[in-house]
């Protein structure tokens, strides 16, 4: 896209070389759509004029800003938009980030755009665009010209939409104090609801504008407004830590315990911050130190999660249940044992945290510092007494938790504290399923040394060889065979080690599984067989390595019937003629779509189809 590219950098005698050597004026591409708008985000006029003298589409749809007025508009080039509005841009197309010319003027505060743009016919109260409408745009930038600009030509002050739902919310979010008493005296709702933050008085309370808050109470804002991300404008102040709003919030009426938000409640919000004194203003104002909901459950957990351990303190001095159940984590003390905060951790334990307490995403704290490799809370809650063994999470137990991630050293931590290495349950089975699963050969290894089962059955994959081979991990998979797994087990997703490196196009692996003796036959899981599996891949080479090995090109069964309809419901031409010249029967039924030729045709593979006709489908 030559043209593009010498119009976007305002090469005026490189564009002109190129319009006289046939360059397309009208070319579709770029970020910006087309070189006319190219040239327009840079302000060159001359580049302009020479693209409308070529023939350039001054309406033309695409790129960025959708077309080439508000692409002049954003930048506030008001000779290149009058150039436009000359050769007939239309000024209420709508397109683009900001919807239309008019929004994308406005944002950026350029008032003599907006009012040729309004004198060109634009209307004032379009909807559309990141913004809503231009009132809203102008606003957001504290643009108080172009906001009184739009108010004198007819802008609907309560116009909903947009990111900050109105104007009042866009303008109270980014403090603009003047453009917020502007619209007040216009008739805006103060209490009006929508947007990212629900109402203005929230937007006001979460960037900590002190001024805009209370020029919002004085127009008569609802302190206890529910809705938006933080619920309520306490929630919002106390999240980001405001506390001069924090206190003119309560100070107004604020529900120190409403519910709702992200966080739940204030304190959560304040806790989850590390923000000390606005939780011990909280605190003071009556909060409930044990209050229950929110994504933490509670605010010691969320005191917990942010590291900060003199805001749990507090919360534990004021009498919160250092066991309260609830929240992503369970609990405050898996909280802190998932993000290695060891000091918090202890001044839980030291409060009475029960050490085995189950829930959560981790099921316990030990499963939970398993899982992330962190040694020292892991050995801090050992000594504390944690069940090496208890199940539930989403691993099962602490050992496959630290055996999926690799890491060793809390591996052999817990196998020496008694962990029992060949225990079921969680995702993966067991851990040596999911050291296989990780690729963490010496992890499998030291399982194996602490006697790991190398057959155990269940898990998603059934077991650690066929999950070792599902992710092409080859060292992994020799060591579990020179450990005696059985190549030909049973069982998984997959139905056989040989079917999951297959699906993967492994070939490394697969070479290693058919020196095993792997039936290169065996039937079962999603693929049916190995070479299916393959084929569905488009894997030529393993296809190739299958058949040499004496794969039944015709077998049927999985969920494509059979390796030619497999080949051809993914497109794969080679593999379907590879197979085909292997005596593929053309016309075999069964599968999913039926037959191969009309898997290619649903799925609108031409070549293959065309092959498979040549080779007698009907």
């Amino acid at each position: 896209m030559p043209l593009y590219y010498a119009a976007l950098l305002g090469l005026s005698t490189t564009t002109r070389l190129l319009l006289d050597a046939g360059a397309d004026v009208n070319a579709q591409g770029g970020e910006y759509g087309n070189a006319l708008q190219a040239a327009l985000v840079g302000g060159h006029q001359q580049v302009v004029k020479m693209l409308l003298n070529e023939g350039a589409d001054v309406n033309a749809q695409g790129g960025r800003y959708s077309n080439a007025l508000q692409a002049a508009s954003v930048g506030g080039h008001q000779l290149v938009a009058k150039t436009l509005l000359d050769a007939g841009a239309n000024v209420n197309a709508q397109g683009g980030f900001y919807g239309n010319a008019l929004q994308a003027a406005s944002v950026g505060g350029h008032e003599q755009v907006v009012k040729m743009l309004l004198e060109a016919g634009a209307n004032v109260n379009a909807q559309g665009g990141f913004y809503g409408n231009a009132l809203q745009a102008a606003s957001v930038g504290g643009h108080q010209l172009v906001a009184k600009t739009l108010l004198d030509a007819g802008a609907n002050v309560n116009a909903q939409g947009g990111h900050y739902g109105n104007a009042l919310q866009a303008a109270s979010a980014e403090g603009h104090e003047q453009v917020v008493k502007m619209l007040l005296d216009a008739g805006a709702n103060v209490n009006a609801q929508g947007g990212f933050y629900g109402n203005a008085l929230q937007a006001a309370s979460v960037g900590g504008h002190q001024l805009v808050a209370k020029t919002l109470l004085d127009a008569g804002a609802n302190v206890n407004a529910q809705g938006g991300h933080y619920g309520n404008a306490l929630q919002a102040a106390s999240a980001e830590g405001h506390e001069q709003v924090v206190k003119m919030l309560l100070d107004a009426g604020a529900n120190v315990n409403a519910q709702g938000g992200f966080y739940g409640n204030a304190l959560q919000a304040a806790s989850v911050g590390g923000h000390q004194l606005v939780a011990k203003t909280l605190l003071d104002a009556g909060a409930n130190v044990n209050a229950q909901g929110g994504h933490y459950g509670n605010a010691l957990q969320a005191a917990s999660v942010g590291d900060h351990q003199l805001v749990a303190k507090t919360l534990l001095d004021a009498g919160a249940n250092v066991n309260a159940q609830g929240g992503h984590y369970g609990n405050a003390l898996q909280a802190a044992s998932v993000r290695d905060h060891q000091l918090v951790a202890k001044t839980l334990l030291d409060a009475g945290a029960n050490v085995n307490a189950q829930g959560g995403h981790y099921g316990n704290a030990l499963q939970a510092a398993s899982a992330e490799g962190h040694e020292q809370v892991v050995k801090m809650l050992l000594e504390a007494g944690a069940n090496v063994n208890a199940q539930g999470g989403f691993y099962g137990n602490a050992l496959q938790a630290a055996s999926l991630r690799g890491h060793q050293q809390v591996v052999k931590m817990l196998l020496n504290e008694g962990a029992d290495v060949n225990a079921q349950g969680g995702e993966y089975g067991n851990a040596l399923q999911a050291a296989s699963v990780g690729g963490h050969q010496l992890v499998a290894k030291t399982l194996l040394d602490a006697g790991a089962n190398v057959n155990a059955q269940g898990g998603h994959y059934g077991n650690a060889l066929q999950a070792a081979s599902v992710f092409g991990h080859q060292q992994v998979v020799k060591t579990l065979l020179d450990a005696g797994a059985e190549v030909n087990a049973q069982g998984g997703e997959y139905g056989n080690a040989l079917q999951a490196a297959s699906v993967g196009g492994h070939q490394q692996v697969v070479k290693t599984l058919l020196d095993a003796g792997a039936n290169v036959n065996a039937q079962g899981g999603f693929y049916g067989n190995a070479l299916q599996a393959a084929s569905v891949g488009g894997h030529e080479q393993v296809v190739k390595m299958l058949l040499e090995a004496g794969a039944n090109v015709n077998a049927q069964g999985g969920f494509y019937g059979n390796a030619l309809q497999a080949a051809s419901v993914g497109g794969h031409q080679l593999v379907a003629k590879t197979l085909l010249d292997a005596g593929a029967n053309v016309n075999a039924q069964g599968g999913h779509y039926g037959n191969a030729l009309q898997a290619a045709s649903a799925e609108g593979h031409e070549q293959v189809v065309k092959m498979l006709l040549e080779a007698g489908a009907h």
